[in-house]
């Protein structure tokens, strides 16, 4: 019979039915790393399974990894082909054939049940790579779940395995595995806010299961995350227009948790230094008539000092993720709240140039010790979220699929923030003073549909999508004015009298609405196959509209009203040669809101239309089945608005970021997995104001360099050893160039033991980051300093039961 992409979900379910009806219980194999053919047959004996296949399809150059331990039939096999480019087949009478993955991403030739390209008790993911720290696809915006090999586009996608072996307890502990990412605080406050190719993406503009706006905002846990995919590129035609208005140089998308085929049922205690304990509670099971029913809940809980002196943090976490999977409809919805809190949080620190006394001669102060701790014991940050979302699949026939999705958050936010202004070089500074709640509602909502169909000998994947988001903000703030901030010292930390605010604006126990957002678009695809898909042609377009109210929060004038619309072509082209190579290129934009003129300016409160950020790429990606590679090379030019000497605001000047990509993956020898990758991006400023033409954009390294690995200890069952080194270049303080940081190099390791205790699975694990308690400034983005993270002790303890 012939079967499509979307008919997959009743194969796959078929086949993991027999497959748990003919060998539901797991067996114990001892098979050594050994060619793949010869690793099948002792399979096969040891499994009491009947395995055909072509001997033409196993080379002898072909290896398959250690299969040690308790496996079922389908875990062991999907094992043993992983990265091999195979699937199988699953006959009637129980026999197992090997058949090649079609080269045709649309349609497979099946004559039983097939299970290929999917991840283990997930049949809405794509596959582990080899190692299984990484997947070979992700979801690549309107365009769907996608394999490497067949988009014109750059991406990377982690793992469970990665998050829980990592001890990962934020987005930002995960995406430290990424050489084109690096991370910094937001402004004033506690947020994380990444950087990919040199330019920031806000923790507000990163999708939840491809939705926007769902998310917490400024810090999202790890506890309830399935996988982190991570875009490199410019990307409005993909994701459509980020609610905040950044994601210029990529987006993030996280994947929620869902029940698999095998029960989950565990429970971590973890400890951090210097006094933090947590809690991870994680159930899951699938129940119903062919187990169509799924639930799946996370809980966690975690409080205590952190390794900076006398720094607090409090979190509390609740998600609940329920779906149903039928022949033809696939419903899946995800319930959340996040809470936490920091008391005595470190926050940036700014340079305070524009100070009459400022004696800071061209340098940066030097960074204080790891450990140490200037925030003032009044400074705290709460953040509160609550959010829900549905999403929902219907096989329209055997080729077309319609799909929906919509949810909400709600976001409370409150703190007094407490930031340190440094002017002289022996740590001197002025302590400021902010306290501004928020209040945030969003809604979010896309629906679409996808297909194949075939004209002649060209094939076509078809896409369209419409979205939507709304979002309301209410603030009020109350702010010190520089000449009443109170002085401190950066390296000897006094604590100062709260400063009183000279700055008031709104009601600050009932904000009024200062803001209000509105994005909707409509985006079309074809992705055209030629030549049994070895080469694909990616064409799409999509026409966004922004709308933006503000209201001055002191004194409710408007001070924005805006609606404009812009479109977005995208194009991208795949060549695949041979069965390991993939060559690639595109061109494709991003947006960023315009800006209004400021009140300086001749033309004050003029708003200018959305900046198109212009990105060209191309580069090639190799896949040699046990381990895989990209490289790549780009360039991103971003539009930005300047004050001109005739005082006017115009839109003439520009960032230019472009650089090379390199990454390398997999699990290259049975039990050793690596993750590395290299980035060096050339900025250039021009258009601006005078004295800044030619010189580097403000926190866009030169150089970004990742290597980790992880080693399973040969003879030492169930220990494995593991390390990360992240090598960050100088970067710019300033658009003038001034004052920079210096490169900076630090090293995490780690291990981990499993073993079981009465057939009851436990893993214990400990980690150090940074190693050396190097002290370093991490960041300069934003245009402040961003202190790196002192030495930190990791350990825990996870039950499966």
């Amino acid at each position: 019979m012939r079967l499509t992409r979307t008919s997959l979900w009743q194969a796959i379910a078929t086949a993991h039915l027999l497959l748990a009806t003919s060998s539901a219980s797991a067996l114990e194999f001892d098979l050594p790393a050994q060619p793949l053919d010869a690793a099948l047959t002792d399979f096969a004996e040891q499994a009491n399974v009947r395995l055909l296949y072509d001997a033409s399809l196993t080379p002898g150059e072909r290896q398959a990894p250690a299969l040690k331990g308790d496996y079922s039939v389908d875990e062991g096999l999907q094992r043993l082909l992983q990265g091999s480019g195979l699937s199988y087949l699953i006959g009637a009478d129980g026999t197992v054939s090997l058949v090649p993955l079609s080269s045709d991403a649309n349609s497979l030739q099946l004559d039983a049940t097939t299970v290929s390209g999917q991840a283990e008790g997930r049949l809405d993911l794509p596959v582990e790579y080899a190692g299984g720290q990484v997947a070979r696809g992700a979801r690549i915006g309107m365009l769907g779940n996608q394999d490497m090999q067949d988009v014109p586009f750059s991406f990377s996608s982690y793992t469970s395995d990665l998050i829980k072996n990592r001890q990962a307890q934020s987005l930002g502990d995960v995406l430290n595995s990424d050489s084109a990412v690096r991370q910094s605080y937001g402004f004033g406050n506690f947020s994380q806010v990444f950087v990919i190719r040199g330019f920031q993406l806000y923790s507000d503009d990163i999708a939840f299961n491809g939705l926007y706006g769902i998310l917490p905002r400024q810090i999202i846990s790890a506890e309830s995350v399935e996988r982190v995919e991570v875009f490199k590129g410019a990307n409005a035609f993909l994701n459509g227009f980020a609610p905040g208005g950044s994601g210029i140089g990529g987006a993030i998308n996280v994947v929620s948790k869902r029940a698999e085929d095998t029960p989950t049922r565990s429970l971590t205690l973890d400890y951090g230094s210097d006094s933090r304990v947590g809690t991870h509670l994680d159930l899951g099971q699938r129940f119903g008539e062919d187990n169509r029913f799924g639930v799946r809940v996370n809980l966690a809980k975690r409080e205590g000092e952190s390794a900076i002196d006398n720094e607090n943090k409090h979190f509390t976490l609740a998600a609940v993720g329920l779906d149903y999977q039928g022949d033809k409809l696939r419903v899946s919805t995800d319930f959340g709240y996040q809470k936490q809190r920091v008391n005595d949080g470190r926050s940036p620190v700014y340079l305070d140039l524009d100070s009459r006394t400022t004696l800071l001669t061209g340098k940066v102060p030097k960074v204080p010790d790891a450990k140490a701790n200037y925030a003032q014991p009044w400074s705290w940050s709460q953040l509160e979220d609550t959010y829900a979302m549905v999403n929902a699949e219907y096989d329209l026939s055997e080729n077309w699929t319609a799909y929906l999705a919509a949810g909400g958050k709600y976001t409370r936010e409150n703190g007094i923030y407490g930031s340190t202004y440094v002017y002289a070089m022996d740590g001197s500074s002025r302590i400021g003073r902010l306290y501004s709640p928020l209040d945030q509602e969003t809604r979010s909502a896309l629906a679409g549909v996808r297909g194949s169909l075939s004209t002649g000998p060209v094939s076509h994947q078809l896409n369209l999508a419409v979205n939507g988001l709304w979002t309301e903000k209410k603030n009020a703030f109350e702010s010190t004015a520089a000449g009443s901030r109170r002085f401190g010292n950066l390296y000897d930390p006094v604590v100062v009298a709260e400063p009183v605010a000279t700055t008031r604006a709104g009601d600050i126990h009932d904000p009024d609405t200062t803001a209000k957002v509105q994005n909707r678009s409509l985006a079309v695809s074809d992705t055209l196959g030629f030549f049994d898909d070895s080469v694909l042609l990616t064409l799409g377009v999509r026409r966004q509209s922004i709308g933006s109210d503000a209201w001055s929060a002191a004194n409710r004038s408007r001070t924005a009203n805006y609606q404009e619309s812009i479109t977005t072509p995208a194009y991208g082209l795949v060549v695949k040669p041979t069965e390991y190579l993939s060559l690639y290129a595109n061109r494709i934009e991003s947006l960023q809101q315009g800006q209004t003129a400021p009140s300086t300016a001749n033309n004050r409160n003029e708003v200018f239309a959305p900046y198109r950020a212009k990105q060209t790429e191309a580069g090639m990606k190799l896949d040699w089945g046990l381990y895989g590679g990209s490289l790549g090379v780009y360039r991103i030019e971003l539009p930005q608005g300047v004050l001109g000497g005739d005082g006017n605001y115009r839109v003439d000047a520009q960032q230019r970021n472009q650089g090379v990509e390199l990454s390398v993956f997999g699990e290259p020898m049975p039990g050793l997995r690596i993750l590395a990758g290299g980035t060096w991006i050339d900025s250039e400023l021009s258009g601006g104001v005078s004295g800044t033409d030619g010189n580097r954009a403000v926190g866009v390294p030169e150089f970004q360099f990742n290597l980790s690995a992880d080693w399973e200890v040969p003879g030492v069952p169930g220990l494995a050893l593991n390390g990360l080194l992240l090598r960050t270049g100088g970067q710019f303080y300033d658009s003038a160039n001034n004052y920079s940081i210096p490169a900076w190099t630090r090293v995490d390791l780690g291990a981990r033991y499993a073993f079981k205790v009465e057939q009851r699975g436990v893993t214990l694990r400990a980690g150090v980051e940074n190693v050396a308690g190097k002290d370093y400034w991490a960041s300069t983005n934003g245009g402040y300093l961003t202190q790196g993270e002192p030495r930190t002790l990791k350990v825990s303890a996870t039950l499966d039961f």
